[in-house]
């Protein structure tokens, strides 16, 4: 059964805050049942006024009709079982719609531009928030009801390779994250990247190369249940159909994009969507193969990604950090370097920083090479910044919609050139501070 699926994502992370009202019909959902802070935000509007900020992009995105339908027929549920196929179903369904809306097969769903990431995040946050709210007659597994609908729209059940000699890839985007004042309208451009990549058939030097896409979220406790293991781990394990590259995305520095060469087991603490913060080593995920490692090298072939041209520049990042005493990580000054870590030093930044886009780089490479799987391709690309609307009272504008769709161009061109196969690694000189080009992450933290 779906609801049995993997893990319990949702139900052990503590998510929630203070109780907010969810957009509902009366005599079905408590708006007093208390909601995450993710959740909370759909009532936020821009400082300006006007109409709540998710919620409308949703009804932009001409998917208001899909989330009033999923909440009718949760109401209408008269059994566990019945519960369980609408928000199972909902959950696919909402991934699918987002893909095809964003690759263009659905026309129909609203005005707003289809390469933006924002509507299926708030269109889940709306659905999520009903089904935390939902009153049933009956007895529910509400925990299992939520794991099972969260799964289903980051396409975490639709991973499905062809059989045969086709190349195949694996990617992951992430939500927006920093919402909180200015920051509501944020969109994250590797979100966009992976609507538009899944399931393409991208035609490389060494054939065709099917790409599978998954999205995860900007919060630590999924991570410490180990969703990035689920995903990659999964994939990896089918020996019939698993993938050649697994390459994990986010959006990183401003004005380029970066193949990270290392990616380090520390946690720099940088508040996730709800608000919570961990610093630490990056812990084992349970059930998985996995080497006590404090870095890994990319094994991405860098050397052809370096020659995809396009509206940005693209740079391999050498740069990480390590704590002065390594029998006391976590105090003083981080030693930021870009040769290449030394035995017994203990990370404290991967060249993808130390917030979650360094940890799904690591926990994606870590569960591959537990399983032995060196001959698979994998590491992480930080896509550039995208920004937000030049005015603050609006929620897009042409040269913000551009510049994601430059974003996403690029992106799947790079792809396009790690899913073509080996290439030779090259020695590339050092142009950034490593400090510099660290302490230009969002969500990375260095004392000092």
């Amino acid at each position: 059964m779906r609801l049995t699926a993997l893990l319990p994502l949702l139900a052990a992370v503590p998510l929630f805050a203070f109780p907010a009202v969810a957009t509902a019909a009366p005599g079905c959902f408590d708006p007093a049942a208390p909601l995450t802070v993710e959740e909370q935000r759909l009532t936020a509007s821009l400082p300006a006024g006007g109409p709540a900020v998710g919620p409308e992009l949703v009804r932009l995105a001409g998917l208001d009709p899909f989330v009033a339908e999923v909440k009718h027929d949760l109401c209408a549920a008269r059994t566990p079982q019945r519960a369980e196929r609408v928000v199972t179903q909902a959950g696919d369904r909402l991934w699918r719609t987002a893909v095809d809306r964003a690759q263009g097969r659905r026309p129909d769903l609203g005005t707003l531009d289809r390469f933006d990431d924002r509507p299926l995040y708030w269109a889940r946050l709306q659905l999520s928030s009903a089904i935390r709210q939902w009153t049933p007659s009956f007895p529910s597994r509400r925990d299992a009801l939520l794991t099972a609908f969260d799964r289903g729209s980051r396409g975490l059940d639709d991973v499905r390779f062809p059989l045969g000699k086709t190349r195949r890839v694996m990617v992951s985007g992430f939500d927006p994250f920093q919402l909180d004042g200015a920051g509501l309208t944020i969109s994250n451009p590797a979100g966009a990247s992976a609507l538009q990549l899944d399931g393409r058939v991208l035609d490389t030097p060494s054939g065709p190369a099917v790409v599978q896409a998954v999205s995860f979220p900007v919060v630590w406790g999924y991570f410490d249940q180990g969703i990035v293991e689920a995903a990659y781990g999964t994939a990896l394990r089918d020996r019939a159909r698993r993938p050649d590259v697994v390459l994990t995305i986010s959006q990183g520095r401003p004005g380029r994009f970066d193949v990270e060469r290392w990616a380090g087991a520390w946690r720099g603490g940088f508040p996730d969507n709800n608000n919570a913060s961990v610093t630490g080593g990056v812990p084992p995920a349970a059930g998985w193969p996995q080497p006590d490692v404090q870095f890994i090298e990319t094994t991405l072939p860098y050397a052809r990604m370096l020659e995809v041209t396009g509206a940005y520049p693209v740079n391999f990042n050498q740069a990480f950090c390590v704590w002065p005493d390594a029998s006391h990580p976590g105090t003083g000054t981080p030693v930021c370097r870009s040769d290449a870590p030394a035995p017994g030093e203990i990370a404290a930044s991967g060249g993808g920083g130390n917030y979650l886009s360094n940890e799904s780089m690591f926990r994606a490479n870590r569960v591959r090479l537990g399983l032995g799987l060196t001959s698979v391709a994998g590491g992480h690309l930080h896509t550039p910044v995208l920004g937000q609307p030049a005015d603050p009272a609006a929620l897009t504008d042409p040269a913000f919609e551009s510049r994601r769709q430059a974003i996403a161009a690029e992106t799947i061109a790079l792809t396009t050139a790690a899913a073509a196969g080996p290439g030779s690694p090259i020695s590339l000189p050092d142009t950034d501070s490593p400090r510099a080009a660290l302490d230009s992450l969002p969500g990375t933290v260095l004392p000092g």
